[in-house]
């Protein structure tokens, strides 16, 4: 029974794949080095086909993190920029950092945050997603598709999962989650004992929209507070 389940998921991580081998333009926008291996990574390095460009919104002045990102970003095979924002509730517009760090504003995939987090709680990742939620709106970004990041940790009860509705689960063949695992411990040099390396999904998982009026009732359901 367990290898037939095991059989019919990755049948499912493969029918996902056929569904959007026609992108090309990916962004990736997260609020920090480590996010975009956490929540995406396995799916990137799957397509290494895709002219990738993550933009990171913090710890540009980071002289540890900044750097690692470099190294992350050549095996994942993708270009990138790093901002240099706080956590703080004073700071500079979010939408506009977007648009600083991002080399244009048309892409056919837009990857980012969601509006309720991955986890309790870290609100610059809900920031980032209406941000760029907004952006769309406005017709400041284009893109044929948005994915949010579907996750949740049940008010901090266990380690971030794929959300129960989330559009799309894939679950990562075990040598490219392995080699996802090895960016978190690795290079992003988290000990097998943290949170971020205990945390690394095996399954990643998606909200996906392809209009901004079809995200608008997430974002409400998920409002700022």
């Amino acid at each position: 029974m367990e290898d037939e389940e095991s059989q019919q998921r990755q049948g499912a991580r493969l029918d996902g794949n056929r569904e959007y081998l026609a992108f090309k333009r990916v962004a990736v926008v997260v609020a920090h080095p480590d996010d975009e291996v956490l929540w995406c990574g396995g799916l990137l390095l799957s397509h290494p086909e895709w002219s990738t460009f993550v933009a990171v919104l913090c710890r540009g002045s980071d002289a540890d993190r900044a750097p690692r990102l470099t190294r992350v970003l050549d095996r994942l095979g993708a270009k990138g920029a790093i901002g240099d924002l706080d956590d703080g509730p004073e700071q500079r517009s979010l939408a506009a950092a977007i648009l600083d760090l991002l080399p244009g504003t048309d892409f056919d995939l837009i990857l980012t945050h969601s509006p309720r987090g991955e986890y309790t709680r870290h609100r610059r990742h809900e920031e980032v997603a209406r941000a760029v939620w907004s952006l769309w709106t406005q017709g400041l970004l284009s893109t044929r598709a948005l994915w949010l990041f579907a996750y949740e940790d049940g008010g901090q009860a266990y380690l971030p999962r794929p959300e129960g509705d989330a559009d799309l689960r894939l679950v990562l063949p075990d040598p490219v989650w392995a080699e996802k695992r090895r960016l978190i411990t690795d290079v992003y040099n988290y000990g097998v004992n943290t949170w971020e390396a205990r945390t690394t999904p095996h399954e990643e998982a998606f909200h996906r929209f392809t209009t901004p009026e079809a995200a608008t009732e997430l974002f409400e359901r998920y409002g700022p507070t």
